[in-house]
């Protein structure tokens, strides 16, 4: 079974200011090696409070990952064609979507000055 997509993206910037950076479309999730295609929405921002840059976002409904992994806090690797990055999974809502964070450089281009 293959995850449900996101919806389509909006026109203009990420953030309501235009200063946040994203992603959307398709991606890997890497859990303890094994391998499992998603859709997700990213986004995030430098956070000059603790000098690191924050990213977060949603994974597509997937039932089968929900089966999979249950639910609980879940280490992982996202991958998309812009990159790869170390986050964790939290509990999957009531539509079967993960929450996913990291606090390093993200899966994704930066448009601006990014984490060092």
């Amino acid at each position: 079974m293959s995850p449900t997509p996101l919806p389509a993206p909006h026109a203009g910037p990420a953030g309501p200011d235009g200063h946040e950076d994203g992603y959307r479309g398709p991606a890997t999730l890497v859990i303890d090696g094994v391998e499992h295609p998603v859709s997700v929405l990213l986004r995030g921002h430098f956070q000059p409070i603790d000098g690191r840059y924050h990213w977060y976002g949603r994974l597509g409904a997937d039932p089968e990952l929900v089966e999979r992994l249950g639910g609980g806090r879940v280490a992982a690797v996202l991958r998309t064609a812009e990159g790869e990055a170390s986050g964790e999974l939290s509990d999957p809502d009531p539509w079967h979507r993960y929450r996913i964070t990291g606090t390093q450089a993200p899966p994704f281009r930066i448009a601006g000055p990014g984490p060092e």
